[in-house]
């Protein structure tokens, strides 16, 4: 297999994803249109690093991250897009929601530096800001916990109790942040209520297999019953061998299903376990990777309220064996 290149559409470099080219074939996208390209709309997000994104909307933006499924890479697109934020310059707060099972302070290698959760900030024991986790290596990225591992939350917390504390975080004396990202626990039950609650925007993370397009179908209409029409879908985990192969769906047919705009597209990428492992996001990885490099692409379009499009992958040709003249 060649080297992976960018492919792009001629409209927009925002709508750009990486994809391993066959040498077999002279293309590996759908030829474009006769029509002029004067006809279509105007470039809204172009990718590039030599200037900071524009941060559209009133601030702060809540978006909750959520998928319905579990172990689709929620908790990895928190971590690496907030820490994208970050690196733009944006402030940041992300709150993990997942009541005893917390897992972003691991991925982000701030597990023991967590001392206060906003149970205690609720009870009185603390204060807000004694609960929020500040990164050393981006200090306007903080981490907020709700409770600790293997804990139950009292009955009285809910949907009330996370916008009290996102309207606490937009009043603090130090300012308030951009962007709070909220990480929504698995599952549709009081804790996905909870989380999506205070939220104005949606990133829905799926992969490309009919068991999470379901859940994530199904979370989909219930974060529109809550009032929440800006709703983004991260493809995660993709591989094109396989779609090319007609064993996986492609991010055209997951488009087709959920009918979502595309926020990202994060390739399948060996490295994601040993940097989950060492507490080190994707994005902070020199040199970086694929995945690491989508996730960069996936929050500048985040920044700017701007979407891609997914090109189509051409088929791999089908062996032809020995009984192929007998149309076998």
């Amino acid at each position: 297999m060649s080297s992976p290149r960018l492919l792009t559409e001629p409209s927009s470099l925002s709508s750009s994803i990486f994809l391993p080219l066959n040498p077999l074939h002279k293309t590996a996208i759908t030829k474009p249109s006769a029509k002029p390209y004067s006809k279509l709309p105007p470039i809204r997000s172009v990718l590039q690093y030599n200037r900071k994104p524009e941060l559209s909307g009133t601030t702060p933006r809540v978006v909750v991250i959520t998928s319905g499924k579990g172990g689709v890479g929620k908790t990895t697109t928190t971590a690496n897009v907030g820490l994208s934020l970050a690196r733009l310059g944006f402030s940041v707060v992300a709150i993990d929601a997942d009541v005893g099972l917390r897992n972003l302070d691991l991925l982000l290698g701030l597990e023991n530096r967590v001392n206060y959760t906003v149970v205690e900030v609720l009870n009185g024991d603390c204060r807000l800001d004694q609960a929020l986790v500040r990164d050393k290596r981006w200090s306007n990225f903080e981490l907020l916990c709700i409770s600790k591992p293997r804990s139950k939350l009292p009955l009285g917390f809910g949907g009330k109790a996370l916008v009290w504390l996102v309207d606490a975080l937009k009043d603090r004396q130090e300012g308030s942040p951009d962007f709070i990202l909220i990480d929504c626990p698995a599952g549709i039950d009081a804790g996905f209520i909870t989380a999506i609650t205070p939220a104005n925007e949606a990133v829905l993370v799926t992969t490309p297999d009919i068991t999470a397009l379901r859940d994530a179908d199904r979370v989909t209409g219930l974060l529109e019953c809550d009032g929440i029409r800006d709703i983004k879908m991260i493809v995660n985990r993709v591989r094109t061998d396989l779609i090319r192969g007609e064993d996986m769906m492609s991010v055209l047919d997951v488009q087709e299903m959920l009918g979502l705009a595309l926020l990202g597209v994060i390739p399948e990428d060996s490295e994601v376990i040993r940097s989950t492992n060492r507490g080190f996001p994707l994005v902070l990885n020199k040199p970086p990777t694929l995945a690491g490099l989508a996730f960069e692409q996936a929050a500048w379009r985040l920044v700017e309220q701007d979407s891609m499009k997914a090109v189509m992958v051409e088929e791999e040709p089908k062996k032809k064996g020995f009984f192929s003249f007998f149309g076998g």
